[in-house]
């Protein structure tokens, strides 16, 4: 059975004095369990225990310790206050006498023993409500860094504990030993500072017991950052490795002019040599000093600061690299090192200016990554800005670049237009611009105004809005009207001159099959003078209709859209046939068949010949022969004859047909 230490001694007390008291009962005229056990917290007139006594019996309390906790009621004792088991647990078991006296009878003594037993009526509690710890970083796991108690006024109760840490960084020990303990590895770069919660409580963790008490109190965990890092040389990238962590450096650039001394610290890039402890929480003191040592050095570094400084000119045009360590003064073992690359360059009069010293762009905010900064809100012309040299004659300098100072909101490209870098609130965003010579760092600056300008108020760069596309469109639709308007106009005045047109187009073609052009014969054609060997054949069809056309050409040639003048001869007409071989044009005029036909002769010229085998055709009647004068062709400007000039053209048409049927009825 499973009792308690207290109880069990208890329980053997009793039994031994009701041995005693069973013994004592036949020599006595009253009796009573001299051991009895009462809860505390009992209610007042409680009654511990009852006597037993013969008849005529008087009994009464002679003495008890402490004094005032019992009463007799009749042979019934009775606790007249509150027992509490903490109060009086150092005089516990109280003892309790009772006389028992009766006329003719010994008197008797009753000596009672009252054990209080303890009731679990308290709760644990902690010393502080709040404690405090401070705990190296990197410690090793399972160390204990404390341990927290808590104390419970009901002295035979055994605490039991539970530790909340947030990420499990401490654990405890056992779950009855509260000894706190490492559990994951303490990094102060990832956390400084853990709050956690203590619990105690008088039953068992899990425990279904009735009546269970707790309490708590918080601990509050600061981790020191130990001394294990060396200095970093500012601005670096930090890299983990394992548990160890490094900052990486880049170094630094500047320039220094050749044969001249700058007076000052230099200006580096990306900034000033500066260290920091690779420990942020202990910041210990770093020092500077170059590892290159001289006799006649050229430049110097201030141990506190970092800055360099020139102590003579620099006479040698090639670049100087300089090492720079720095180190903690209390420890001189942790130390890093950096370079200073520096560029002599020859120093410019006038340093790169920007062409205007303030720029307005404006931007969409839905514009969109890398999209371009605009001129103005309406237009989709970007916004570019320039810079000039005066050290070049025509103020362009190759070698110069533009940069946002202080700002990443917006970007310049080399071109000089502002791209939005990412996404920007509507509003005004300010910037400084530089612009610097890359050969000497010679440098200047401008400010830009940014007004980024809610969502669909404006398009990105290169792109039209949907007023503007609607804007284009009813333009267009006014062009493609006045088109329709013009081609109405042209098909009108087309369709006057369509039969003239179409007359030249058949002497043009006529001609070109003729082979009287500069390219002589055309392929494929076939031409034969058979309509000219006979000098009675000078009424054919033929003959007619080649003269009857040339006089169209000529006529269509004077009504034909205004051209410069030009003078034209006529041209020989050789009759075709589809049959015949193409003769030799060069000899054409002066040769004569082998069968010893007439000569053939061109049918248009300008002479007028009476030879046999000549036929002519005469563009104007009152040319006189004799003096070969050249026709001049008149361009037709006007569209008034445009009616007449169909009819005579229709009545030209009739008449030519009129002769050959007359022809053909005589052949």
């Amino acid at each position: 059975m499973d009792l308690r230490p207290r109880e069990s001694s208890a329980v053997f007390f009793l039994l031994v004095i009701f041995t005693l008291s069973k013994f004592s009962e036949a020599q006595s005229i009253c009796s009573a369990t001299f051991a009895h056990v009462i809860k505390e917290n009992n209610a007042i007139n409680a009654v511990v225990t009852t006597i037993t006594a013969e008849d005529g019996v008087t009994a009464r309390i002679t003495s008890q310790v402490p004094e005032g906790l019992f009463s007799l009621d009749g042979y019934n004792l009775i606790a007249i206050t509150v027992l509490d088991f903490e109060t009086f647990v150092e005089e516990t078991p109280h003892e309790v006498n009772v006389e028992c006296t009766k006329v003719g009878s010994l008197s008797t003594t009753l000596p009672l023993k009252i054990i209080v037993q303890d009731v679990n009526d308290n709760p644990p509690a902690f010393a502080k409500s709040q404690y405090t710890l401070n705990v190296d970083e990197l410690t090793k796991l399972e160390t204990s860094v404390d341990q927290i108690k808590a104390t419970d006024p009901d002295k035979t109760d055994v605490l039991y504990y539970r530790l909340d840490s947030p990420e499990g960084e401490f654990g405890l020990l056992t779950d009855f030993n509260p000894s706190i303990v490492v559990k994951k590895l303490l990094d102060y770069d990832k956390v400084k500072k853990i709050t956690m919660t203590l619990y105690a409580q008088d039953t068992q963790i899990g425990s279904t017991a009735e009546v269970s008490h707790t309490a708590s109190t918080t601990i509050e965990v600061n981790i020191v950052d130990i001394d294990n890092r060396p200095p970093w040389f500012q601005p670096c990238t930090e890299i983990e490795f394992a548990t160890s962590k490094v900052c990486l450096n880049s170094g630094y650039e500047g320039t220094v002019k050749l044969n001249e001394q700058e007076t000052g610290p230099l200006s580096l890039k990306p900034g000033p040599v500066v260290a920091i402890d690779g420990d942020k929480g202990r910041n210990d003191a770093i020092g500077y000093t170059f590892l290159e040592k001289t006799e006649d050095p050229t430049f110097q570094i201030n141990i506190d600061t970092g800055s360099i400084t020139m102590l003579k000119p620099v006479g040698n045009a090639e670049p100087i690299v300089l090492t720079v360590m720095a180190y903690q003064k209390e420890n001189a073992d942790q130390l890093a090192t950096t370079t200073v690359i520096l560029k002599v360059v020859i120093s410019s009069n006038h340093p790169p200016k920007f062409v205007n010293p303030s720029y307005e762009g404006f931007i969409s905010e839905d514009a969109g990554v890398d999209s371009l900064v605009l001129e103005s809100k309406t237009s989709n012309r970007p916004l570019r800005v320039q810079a000039t040299d005066e050290d070049f004659t025509n103020g362009y300098n190759p070698a110069i670049k533009f940069e946002v100072v202080d700002g990443t909101d917006f970007s310049i490209t080399p071109e000089g237009f502002i791209l939005m870098a990412k996404t920007v609130s509507p509003g005004t965003v300010n910037l400084q611009m530089r612009v610097f010579d890359t050969n000497n760092d010679e440098s200047s600056t401008a400010s830009l105004a940014v007004e980024v300008r809610p969502g669909g108020l404006q398009g990105r760069a290169g792109e039209y809005s949907a007023g503007e596309m609607a804007a284009v469109g009813a333009s267009l639709a006014v062009l493609l009207v006045l088109c329709l308007i013009g081609i109405g106009v042209m098909a009108r005045r087309i369709k006057g001159h369509n039969a003239d047109w179409k007359k030249l187009s058949e002497a043009s073609i006529f001609r070109s099959s003729l082979g009287g052009g500069s390219g002589g014969p055309k392929e494929g054609m076939q031409y034969s003078n058979d309509g000219f060997q006979h000098d009675e054949d000078s009424g054919s069809v033929n003959s007619k209709l080649a003269a009857h056309l040339e006089n169209k050409l000529e006529s269509g040639m004077r009504r034909g859209p205004p051209q410069e003048n030009m003078t034209r001869s006529a041209a020989p007409v050789p009759h075709t046939s589809s049959t015949s071989p193409p003769p030799d044009t060069s000899s054409l005029a002066d040769s004569e068949t082998i069968d010893g036909e007439k000569e053939v002769k061109p049918i248009l010229t300008k002479e007028r010949r009476a030879e046999e085998g000549y036929k002519a055709v005469w563009f104007k009647t009152d040319i006189d022969p004799n003096t070969k004068e050249d026709v001049v062709i008149i361009p037709d400007t006007g569209e008034a004859d445009g009616d007449q000039e169909e009819d005579e053209d229709s009545e030209d048409e009739d008449n030519l047909r009129t002769d050959m049927d007359s022809e053909d009825d005589e052949i």
